[in-house]
This record gives structure tokens, C-alpha cells and sequence, in this order.
């Protein structure tokens, strides 16, 4: 496992926590609620987090 030179951070960890739940499909909703954010905005925001690995799947006719 690589080394983080950066510590780990409460901020850190939700976001992690926050992207994991989007790419696993949760409703972003839910993910706004449980992380207690009043405004969808502020949850939108790990969506590009997700648009990125979203981008590097590749699909199985690829490999054709």
C-alpha cells in the first residue's frame, strides 16, 4: 500500500466515504443527508470525482 505524505483528515475521509457511495450508485440524496449538507451543491461537488473514474471504465466489447 503507498504511503499519503499528507495526513489523513476528517475532510479527507468523508470525501473518500462520499465518492465510494456515488461509484458504488447510491442516490446522491442519500449521501447529501447523511453527510449533513443543507444544499445539493456542496454534494455535487464529489461528483467529479466519480465522472473521472467513471471515464477510465472500459467496456467489455473493447476487448473484442
Amino acid at each position: 500500500m503507498p504511503k499519503t505524505k499528507k495526513p489523513a483528515t476528517l475532510h479527507w475521509l468523508l470525501h473518500s466515504y462520499a465518492t465510494h457511495l456515488l461509484e458504488a450508485g447510491t442516490d446522491q440524496q442519500y449521501i447529501q443527508e447523511l453527510l449533513g449538507h443543507k444544499s445539493s451543491k456542496t454534494t455535487e461537488t464529489y461528483t467529479h470525482a466519480c465522472e473521472q473514474s467513471l471515464l477510465k471504465i472500459s467496456s467489455p466489447f473493447d476487448n473484442l
